[in-house]
């Protein structure tokens, strides 16, 4: 479980402090899902940082599992991101020079798992995606949906109990873009992963069961029945 508490982020700009954030409290209950959605600027990819331990807040606690993400030392907190945080981001973040069998390696790297079973693992994220046929492809040989697709496998193939998606679908067409869904929605039943997703895209919102809207780095939540 999540349970933020007064999280407040500031930024320096020059002689101004912009407030990212201002005292969010948020609980996210294992195996659930969160949309959350606001304008540009409003602290949507600031919170999902916060949330995946990439940044810390200048104020306020980010619980998860009873351990303040805000306190621990940046080794604790690599590791708690190795064991229990995916992440997906919208540019793929995938490495050129690597096959996608290889980008997903890269997220056991850190576990200290052997080769043969970083290899046997990532081969079965793959093809838990519907990838088991592009092992060996590079980026540039996989279409946007195939290289989202293998972003979602490495994000997966660690097993955590956490997966966040910054705007997943934001550089997918319309048809690629309900693929992919259907590929996360489907992963989020099967594994029971608390999902978090931030998104532009209303249709994507409405589907989910739970809404956050950020403004001005305030936060309201809204409860919704899935369509």
């Amino acid at each position: 479980m999540y349970e933020l508490r007064g999280v407040t982020k500031q930024y320096r700009r020059g002689k101004e402090t912009v407030d990212a954030l201002r005292g969010i409290d948020l609980t996210v209950a294992d195996g659930g899902r969160l949309v959350i959605q606001g304008p540009t600027g409003g602290g949507k990819s600031t919170l999902l940082q916060m949330l995946g331990g990439l940044d810390r807040p200048t104020a306020g606690s980010v619980v998860l599992d009873g351990v303040d993400l805000a306190t621990l030392t940046e080794a604790r907190l690599t590791r708690v991101r190795s064991d229990k945080i995916g992440i997906i981001f919208q540019s793929f973040n995938l490495i050129p020079t690597l096959t996608a069998q290889e980008n997903v390696e890269t997220a056991l790297v850190p576990l200290g798992l052997k080769v043969a079973e970083r290899r046997e693992r990532a081969a079965e994220a793959l093809k838990s995606v519907g990838l088991g046929e592009r092992l060996s492809h590079l980026p540039s040989e996989m279409s946007g949906g195939q290289q989202q697709r293998t972003a979602i496998a490495r994000a997966l193939v660690k097993n955590p109990k956490v997966l966040l998606a910054d705007e997943p679908t934001g550089n997918l067409d319309e048809s690629t873009r309900d693929e992919i869904m259907d590929v996360l929605e489907g992963l989020w039943r099967e594994h029971g992963l608390m999902f978090i997703m931030v998104t532009h895209d209303s249709a994507l919102a409405r589907q989910a069961p739970r809404v956050a809207t950020l403004r001005k780095g305030l936060i309201s939540v809204a409860e919704k029945a899935v369509a």
